[in-house]
């Protein structure tokens, strides 16, 4: 019924928000309000609008949102960076972020690019018509 679960990159982002939950464990109580609830809303930020975005009709509105979803990615990873900064999480959990978030990435553009060529076609199909 919702074909956005179908989507290897859409459970992939439900993973990375369930990792990132786990990370947050390690940090001081006194983030709970700070960088560990902008970690969270970023994080949720991802799939949801992935979600959200191929539940439009337009392949531009659903490329727009999948953007969104990226750029929430990056914000994510910016924060967990902080933490590492911060020393609220060590090396070897700050790394292996870093790798699904870069796998992860390149799952989004390639989602990207699928849309965009579906459109392209779209339009060419289009064109030729009139």
């Amino acid at each position: 019924m919702f074909s956005f679960r179908k989507l290897d990159v859409y459970n992939a982002a439900r993973v990375y928000v369930k990792s990132v939950y786990e990370i947050m464990k390690s940090f001081p109580k006194e983030e709970r309000f700070a960088l560990s609830d902008q970690l969270r809303r970023s994080a949720i930020s991802v799939p949801s609008n992935i979600a959200e975005g191929m539940g439009r009709r337009s392949k531009k509105e659903q490329i727009h949102f999948i953007e969104i979803a990226f750029g929430s990615l990056m914000e994510s990873f910016c924060q967990l960076e902080l933490a590492f900064d911060l020393e609220y999480i060590d090396k070897e959990t700050f790394e292996k972020s870093e790798l699904q978030v870069e796998h992860f990435s390149k799952m989004l553009s390639g989602l990207t690019v699928s849309i965009e060529k579906k459109l392209s076609r779209k339009t060419k199909s289009i064109t030729k018509g009139s």
